[in-house]
């Protein structure tokens, strides 16, 4: 019976499934880059997906070489991606945060604004800079009309 299997069949059409599940996270990350609202959400998703389709396309192309020598580099490209992929969304969302980038509308804040009352950063409270400088600017202009 396992005479008659054709091995690099096999092989082929294994690293196909896996490098094609790749590609299809890759693409549902990109969708979800170009159809979410908002910075917050755009990242997570595109975090997500790519670093998941990269690693199942990479063990497929380990898979499809079938060298143990390429096969470690894929692991470990893969275990360096998983490990720093998260970290640097991270750091970049908290960014984002401290130069009071905006949520969506919808976004409920409530556990993020309590966290931000129990470390005493109030201040970095989700606010739009556009409409900040146009109160500004009225409340300038405000301040004119009531010294003439």
């Amino acid at each position: 019976m396992l005479e008659n299997i054709d091995w690099n069949l096999l092989k082929e059409i294994i690293s196909c499934v896996f490098i094609l599940s790749g590609v299809m996270f890759m693409l549902v990350a990109t969708i979800g880059l170009l159809r979410l609202p908002d910075f917050y959400i755009r990242m997570s998703a595109i975090t997500k997906g790519s670093t998941l389709g990269l690693g199942l396309i990479l063990f497929g192309l380990g898979i499809y070489f079938n060298q143990p020598s390429m096969l470690l580099k894929v692991l470990a490209v893969i275990t360096f991606t998983f490990i720093t992929a998260p970290v640097a969304a991270h750091v970049i969302g908290r960014t984002a945060v401290q130069n009071k980038i905006p949520f969506w509308k919808h976004t409920n804040l409530n556990e993020f604004k309590k966290y931000l009352h129990r470390e005493h950063l109030e201040e970095i409270v989700n606010y739009d800079k556009y409409e900040e400088k146009v109160l500004r600017k009225k409340k300038a202009a405000a301040r004119e009309d009531n010294v003439e």
